[in-house]
């Protein structure tokens, strides 16, 4: 079950709860801190499983009056490849158009890095985002940043 969070308390918890469980991903104790803070505020889909825990998220933050980016988004991985991360992508996307949001982007760790890098670039490019440019200083040099953008669609394109 998909459904959007609306309390700070909760946006935290749901975030910190699969953060934790990807530290191949999520291994900087100071990012990680800033993700599940800034998520707090954002708008925010939680996956939730049968026992009422999250299994995944999705945070959209606004880079643009006609864009948006996956802030950060992440599925515990004893549920990946599931489809799980298909299906908040969808919630995600359906919010962002209804905003007026024409294209989406996401950043990401260039392909060829980290295996596990590897397989989220997979999963971007399967839901059609394209590369757009790697900025090899914007975060280290020993990850350099690939920006994927997708064109949303107008709400008037029906």
């Amino acid at each position: 079950m998909i459904r959007q969070l609306d309390g700070a308390a909760e946006k935290r918890a749901a975030a910190a709860a699969i953060l934790r469980d990807l530290p191949e991903w999520f291994g900087l104790p100071d990012s990680t801190r800033q993700y599940i803070e800034d998520s707090s505020e954002l708008p925010f889909w939680a996956a939730f499983g049968e026992d009422g825990r999250p299994e995944g998220f999705i945070v959209l933050r606004e880079t643009g009056r006609h864009a948006c980016e996956i802030y950060v988004m992440g599925v515990l991985k004893s549920r990946q490849g599931r489809g799980l991360g298909t299906a908040l992508w969808e919630a995600f996307r359906e919010y962002a158009l209804g905003q007026g949001y024409e294209y989406a982007q996401v950043k990401t760790v260039q392909s060829g890095r980290y295996r596990e890098y590897d397989a989220t670039n997979s999963f971007y490019r399967h839901l059609g985002f394209q590369e757009l440019e790697v900025f090899p200083g914007l975060w280290d040099e020993w990850n350099p940043c690939q920006v994927y953008v997708k064109y949303l669609g107008r709400r008037d394109d029906g």
